[in-house]
């Protein structure tokens, strides 16, 4: 029986976005097939609001750039440019109606330059992983910056998350109504599983070599595998944890209430 393989390596679809899409449209279309309750995504100090590139990209990069080895370190992406994370925003985030990027802005924090945001720019928090058959969601994809880590920003930006997932609609202030939310987090990233454990998630287990890191992230993973593909790159174990419904109707929606009030 004769066959033919016709196959052809194609590039990545953000290297072909053309430069007047890396924005998104105008006025900015956040694309969610879910309800957004922003008062169930604010606290006293912390709220989370869609990210528009046009308001938040350059803000977002100044924070970034001088510091991408650091706050890269675990990600299974490294962004040479703003560019770059513009067009993976827009291929991989925005046209994507399960996914919705937040920036995380710090009420404590006025920023003169934009009077608007009610405080600054502190980093972003995803909404990915997304499954509405199976309710579940996670926070993900997880950026503070130098200046707001270790203060209140992390877990509050958490705790607003769990809420917004974890919570009815009928119930004040209302949620998406999911049984579960993940957490997943490179094996070594020992602040990342530390603060998911403190948020009230439960360790489930360990998938093993689950992801081949980017050349930039080699400390960051397990020897590359001599002879295949990519073997100069490691390979990441990624923790899984998740906060389900039921723990949080169980006492975890009081001690994360408890953590931000």
């Amino acid at each position: 029986m004769a066959f033919v393989n016709h196959y052809t390596p194609r590039p990545e679809p953000e290297s072909l976005l053309p430069d007047d899409e890396l924005y998104g449209p105008d006025p900015y279309d956040i694309n969610f097939a879910f309800p957004l309750y922003p008062e169930t995504l604010e606290t006293a100090r912390v709220k989370l609001v869609p990210f528009v590139p046009r308001a938040h990209a350059e803000t977002y990069w100044e924070n970034v750039k001088d510091h991408r080895e650091a706050l890269y370190a675990y990600y299974t992406r490294f962004w040479h440019s703003l560019r770059e994370f513009l067009a993976w925003h827009e291929v991989y985030y925005r046209r994507n109606p399960v996914l919705l990027n937040l920036a995380v802005i710090d009420k404590t924090r006025p920023d003169p330059k934009h009077p608007d945001w009610g405080g600054s720019l502190a980093g972003l928090v995803g909404l990915i992983n997304t499954s509405a058959q199976n309710l579940q969601m996670e926070p993900g994809w997880i950026m503070v910056f130098p200046n707001f880590q270790h203060t209140h920003v992390a877990k509050e930006m958490i705790a607003a998350s769990l809420r917004y997932i974890l919570q009815l609609p009928t119930q004040s202030p209302p949620g998406l109504g999911f049984r579960r939310a993940q957490w997943i987090a490179n094996a070594l990233n020992k602040p990342s599983v530390g603060l998911a454990e403190r948020m009230g998630f439960k360790r489930e287990g360990t998938l093993r070599h689950i992801v081949v890191l980017p050349e930039e992230n080699t400390a960051y993973g397990n020897k590359g595998r001599p002879g295949d593909p990519f073997e100069k790159q490691t390979s990441r174990d990624t923790a899984i944890l998740s906060l389900c419904w039921d723990d949080w109707e169980n006492g975890e929606r009081e001690k994360v209430e408890a953590l931000i009030a």
